[in-house]
C-alpha cells in the first residue's frame, strides 16, 4: 500500500504495508477534553457510489479494505453501528487482535473494541454470539421512551441497554455523549447509511474514512449516507489518500 497524499519528504518511505505503519497512519487525535470524543465513519463505496451490491457491502471490499476496517477497530473504543446492519452483516464481536495489545493496553483500552448497536425497536436477535459471546460487553443503544417491554427483556437477555435519547429512538449527540460518558472516545461507526446520515445531520462526524473501489455496480443501491439531509453542505478536508490494487482509501476531516 502506498501513500498518494500527503506525499512524503524525499528520502522518507511512503509505503505502508505493516499493521503498524497503518495503525499510525490513522491513529486518532490527541483527546480534546476528558468527556469529548471522536467519531469517524468508515465506509466504501464503488465509483458510481453505490453503498452496498446486492444487499451487503462485501462484494465491494478487498484485502487492502478489509485490512484498514482492521485495523480502524483495532484503534477503536466503541464501534456504533445501526441495527438493520447488525441483521444484514450478521455482525459477530470484535475480536482482541495480538496486533493492537499492545497499543490498547498503553491508552488504557479494553483488549477489543466495544460494539454498541442502535436501535428504537431493540428489534434484535439477542440469541446471536455478539450478545452471548463478547470479550466485552456489547451495549444497545436507545431512546427513553423505548418499549419497557423490550428493554427488559433485552436486559434480562444478557444486553447492557443504554439511553441515548430522549424520545423512541436514539439521538445522535446524545449517543456519543453517552458512550464518552462510559470513557469511550475514541468511536468508529461502520454504518448502516442511515445512520451516517443521522450522524452528520447532527454534526457529531468528526471524520469519514471512505474506500473508492474501482468498481461500477448501477442498480438503485443507496448511497453511503442515506437519511436526513443538511441544511448546508458540510466541509470536510482532506487528511490522507492511500492506493493498492487500484481502490483509494481516503481519509476527510471535518473542516
Amino acid at each position: 500500500m502506498r501513500r498518494l497524499f500527503p506525499v512524503s519528504p524525499v528520502g522518507e518511505a511512503d509505503s505502508l504495508d505493516t499493521l503498524d505503519a497503518l495503525a499510525d497512519a490513522y491513529a486518532y487525535p490527541a483527546p480534546r477534553g476528558a468527556a469529548s470524543a471522536w467519531l469517524r465513519g468508515n465506509m466504501v463505496a464503488s465509483l458510481d457510489g453505490a453503498a452496498r451490491h446486492d444487499g451487503r457491502s462485501q462484494p465491494l471490499s478487498s484485502a487492502a479494505d478489509m485490512r484498514i476496517f482492521g485495523v480502524l477497530r483495532g484503534l477503536a473504543d466503541a464501534v456504533v453501528v445501526g441495527a438493520e446492519t447488525v441483521r444484514q452483516e450478521a455482525y459477530r464481536p470484535a475480536k482482541a487482535r495480538e496486533a493492537f495489545a499492545e497499543r490498547r493496553a498503553a491508552l488504557g483500552q479494553p483488549v477489543a473494541p466495544v460494539i454498541a448497536v442502535v436501535s428504537a425497536s431493540l428489534d434484535l436477535d439477542f440469541s446471536l454470539p455478539l450478545f452471548t459471546e463478547p470479550l466485552v460487553p456489547t451495549l444497545v443503544l436507545t431512546g427513553a421512551q423505548a418499549d419497557p417491554d423490550r428493554v427488559r427483556a433485552a436486559r434480562a437477555r444478557g444486553a447492557e441497554v443504554v439511553v441515548a435519547g430522549a424520545g423512541a429512538g436514539v439521538e445522535p449527540a446524545e449517543a456519543v455523549r453517552a458512550l464518552a460518558a462510559r470513557g469511550l472516545t475514541r468511536l468508529l461507526t461502520e454504518g448502516g447509511p442511515r445512520l451516517l446520515a443521522q450522524f452528520a445531520a447532527a454534526g457529531v462526524l468528526d471524520e469519514l474514512c471512505l474506500s473508492i473501489a474501482p468498481l461500477v455496480a448501477a442498480g438503485t443501491a443507496p448511497r453511503i449516507m442515506d437519511g436526513p439531509g443538511l441544511d448546508v453542505p458540510a466541509r470536510f478536508a482532506p487528511a490522507a489518500i492511500l492506493e493498492e490494487d487500484g481502490f483509494l482509501f481516503t481519509r476527510y476531516v471535518r473542516a
